[in-house]
């Protein structure tokens, strides 16, 4: 029987599967289906700092109106604290609960504003139990005087800190954006970080022809996206110390197979599951079961990596060679 258990992030995970963070990992219910089904681990929905300081200042706004009425009847306009959290306690008791209740890997994602909520609040996923703390880093550098060695020398530090505050294996999911990514890599993996996850999927705003407004825009991922997260795994496997998770495009077998091929420790789904639903994970198992077997393959961990960059026989076709021929290979009949 092949074996599909391997690791991540140091963690031992009984799949080479994750379910990555999505609406479906914010339920209980959700979790226990996709466990059932055979992932080796589940992240959880990103907390983000701004919505706690927004919540816990639309509290202290109703507060504040409220103060000069009738000072009799304050039990019946001000609300009881306990219905209106303006801080981080949902998301800790659902992590908490998953953590007692599932017997995988449970990573918590974070999504920080400030160095200060970075590091309190990693903190507190960490004393909550979390397995692992995922860094979901979202910045546009879109000010014309921003330096690109200043935003990441901010994300290295920034993951540095964040590594020495908590005592759980740290990972980053990166941008894409980056001008020299595989040095990026590196310094992140000398600042701390046990993980790299490829890649960070921002979300389009769109524009409203009709009202001119600017609207939000969700569109579930396609397995060709899986193809700018496997060329950087193929590239970077070897080359740094790190987890590799490819998080992006991953629909089927053929994806998590090809994920593990350029060098990922794991496969990270969301899409996909949210299509066809979390029993998809285990027709996944089963197919990545069979393709192994048909090519004599014993375990994910000799699989991993025997189509990197390092390995293959033409190394150049993750670079400038693949470009060529990619350009070259098209035809099409010209019209009559």
């Amino acid at each position: 029987m092949t074996e599909l258990a391997t690791t991540y992030l140091g963690l031992d995970v009984s799949s080479p599967i994750v379910a990555s963070s999505s609406p479906l990992t914010g339920t209980m219910d959700g979790l226990r289906a996709l466990v059932d089904a055979g992932v080796g681990a589940v992240v959880l929905p990103s907390l983000f700092e701004e919505q706690i300081v927004h919540e816990s200042r639309d509290l202290v706004t109703m507060l504040e109106e409220t103060a000069s009425f009738n000072p009799e009847a304050s039990d019946g306009y001000f609300p009881e604290l306990d219905d209106y959290n303006t801080g981080p306690d949902r998301y800790l008791d659902h992590l908490a609960e998953a953590v007692r209740e599932l017997d995988v890997p449970v990573i918590a994602s974070l999504n920080g504003v400030s160095i200060g909520g970075w590091l309190r609040y990693a903190r507190q996923l960490a004393d909550a139990g979390a397995s692992a703390i995922e860094c979901n880093v979202y910045r546009l550098a879109v000010d014309v005087d921003d330096q690109p060695w200043e935003v990441e020398d901010d994300l290295v530090n920034l993951v540095g800190e964040v590594a020495e505050t908590v005592d759980v294996p740290v990972a980053v999911k990166l941008s894409p954006y980056f001008t020299a990514l595989a040095n990026l890599a590196r310094r992140l993996e000398d600042a701390g970080a046990a993980g790299l996850v490829l890649f960070n999927r921002f979300y389009q705003p769109d524009i409203d022809v009709d009202t001119r407004a600017v609207v939000p825009s969700l569109v579930l991922s396609s397995p060709h996206e899986q193809l700018l997260p496997l060329r950087w795994t193929a590239v970077l496997h070897g080359r740094v110390g790190t987890s590799l998770a490819i998080t992006t495009g991953v629909h089927d077998a053929e994806g998590v197979a090809k994920a593990l091929l350029a060098g990922a420790d794991v496969a990270m789904v969301a899409s996909a599951v949210l299509r066809h639903g979390p029993s998809l994970v285990a027709s996944m198992l089963d197919g990545l079961q069979t393709w192994m077997d048909e090519h004599d393959y014993d375990s994910v961990d000799q699989l991993r990596g025997s189509a990197s960059q390092a390995a293959v026989s033409d190394p150049d076709a993750f670079v400038r060679a693949n470009y060529l021929q990619t350009l070259t290979s098209w035809s099409t009949p010209i019209p009559a």
